[in-house]
């Protein structure tokens, strides 16, 4: 149609890993068998390493080194029982976070950090994802096929029933808990930002609305990054206010304003005509109907010259089968403690969503990141 603009999208950044994987099942049925096991006592397994972490015992085996450290000497300096500390530790052998030190003899075995075990004790990733499942997820899970069957978060009633969806009960989250959900978050998009930045500022924009912009980290970067460029923040009331006190403490109450709404709600209306929309792991917080229902209001207020840039960790973008795997697993945290609608999606259903809405994809970015995430740019047809 005349005066509507058409994009043969750029791709840009490939990424190793392949849906492949999937078509295959040559793992023998002995080692099969065992990965089964794992599955069963899974909980159990992941208890034990809470443990492990919290009673301080990974801590002084890392700190013992290649020598290694006995029971009873672990015993006596924790001040736990023997059967205590033997009962975890001889399951971390069989899950392979700790092993027995080369030289040790039996009856006197001294046990040492394996690689496993280091990165549940230094892996900035694996604690971010191990402290957000037992914080927020563990306990809820329990309600996973309640959650499916209804299609709501049955998983939240652990933090109170008056909650439709975790996103309204952030502020009023333990400290703990609201820690390792907010360290969760700011993980996995946080990273991205140095690459995303130059990208988005290329066509210096100098009205930015952040949908979704929660505690105005992205925000403050911009504005870091951008000494013009003015900001205006849309999300849910409580986190409106976390936004505009961080806002000012890092002086840019100025530059940085704020529009308290949910985008689902149809009396919501979001600044008009903006250079650019961003939405930073956004849209992974609602079903593909509701995504398209979203970007139909940003589409109202966009113009043909407005660039929307959607980020997100897309499971079948990603350059390893591990990475999928822990967005797989993500998922499930919707399901049963968000929202029990949205998830983390691959890439062709999220762009065409988002293209039912009335845009096109100009330009795919893959790979942004040490988390491989992928930044969309739409423009309006």
């Amino acid at each position: 149609m005349p005066g509507m603009l058409y994009f043969q999208p750029v791709i840009m950044g490939k990424n190793r890993f392949s849906l492949d994987v999937y078509k295959q099942d040559s793992i023998r049925a002995i080692d099969a068998k065992v990965e089964a096991q794992k599955i069963a006592f899974s909980p159990l397994t992941f208890q034990a390493v809470r443990a492990l972490l919290e009673l301080g015992l990974l801590q002084k085996i890392e700190d013992a080194g290649d020598e290694g450290i006995t029971l009873s000497e672990l015993a006596a300096s924790s001040g736990i029982s023997e059967y205590g500390v033997g009962v975890l530790c001889e399951m971390a052998l069989g899950m392979g976070v700790l092993r027995f030190s080369s030289g040790s003899t039996e009856g006197a075995e001294h046990f040492v950090l394996g690689k496993t075990g280091w990165m549940l004790l230094e892996d900035d990733l694996t604690k971010a994802n191990f402290n957000f499942v037992n914080d927020i997820c563990y306990e809820g899970a329990f309600r996973l096929i309640d959650s499916v069957k209804n299609g709501k978060p049955e998983g939240l009633q652990v933090f109170g029933k008056q909650w439709t969806t975790i996103y309204e009960a952030l502020s009023s989250l333990p400290p703990r808990e609201k820690k390792s959900w907010f360290d969760f978050d700011h993980f996995y998009s946080d990273i991205a930002f140095p690459e995303a930045l130059p990208i988005v500022f290329a066509a210096k924009p100098r009205h930015l609305v952040d949908i979704g912009g929660n505690t105005a980290k992205w925000a403050v970067a911009c504005c870091r990054y951008d000494p013009d460029v003015q900001v205006t923040i849309v999300d849910l009331p409580g986190q409106i206010a976390v936004a505009e006190k961080n806002a000012a403490a890092a002086g840019f109450a100025q530059r940085i304003s704020t529009h308290a709404g949910n985008v689902l709600d149809a009396a919501t209306v979001l600044p008009e005509k903006p250079d650019a929309v961003w939405m930073s792991q956004f849209l992974d917080c609602f079903s593909l109907h509701q995504v398209t229902k979203i970007l139909r209001k940003v589409h109202e207020a966009a113009t043909e010259q407005t660039d929307v840039y959607v980020l997100e960790p897309l499971w079948d973008k990603q350059l390893f089968e591990g990475a999928a795997y822990s967005l797989q697993a993500t998922s499930l945290y919707f399901t049963c403690m968000a929202n029990g609608n949205s998830k983390m999606y691959r890439y062709g259903e999220l762009v065409s969503a988002i293209e039912e809405a009335g845009f096109s994809l100009k330009t795919a970015h893959h790979n942004l990141g040490s988390n491989a995430y992928s930044l969309l740019v739409f423009r309006k047809r």
